[in-house]
């Protein structure tokens, strides 16, 4: 079970970054914090001190074309915020 799937890069998560010290990831829908954390630290190489996750809901979506009425949906998943230590960062361009 891979527990972490992407970071999250967005304008907020790049501001909590640099100011915060805490970095975004969706994750497994499974995974508990203590999971995440331990992968985390295996992945990365840093010291994390907290990790607060939360599940995004399914958001249905309807647009209104030509063809007529569109409906569709999004689906849901658990994202999880970390905290780190003290002097740690991480750095997601590196491998490009």
């Amino acid at each position: 079970m891979s527990i972490l799937i992407k970071p999250i890069i967005t304008e907020k998560a790049t501001n909590n970054s640099e100011i915060f010290n805490r970095y975004t990831f969706v994750v497994n829908k499974k995974a508990n914090k203590l999971e995440i954390k331990g992968a985390v630290e295996a992945a990365y190489g840093v010291a994390v001190t907290s990790v607060k996750t939360l599940n995004q809901p399914a958001e249905r979506k309807t647009k209104y074309t030509k063809k007529g009425l569109v409906t569709g949906v999004t689906s849901g998943y658990k994202k999880a915020i970390v905290q780190l230590a003290e002097g740690e960062t991480i750095d997601f361009y590196n491998n490009l």
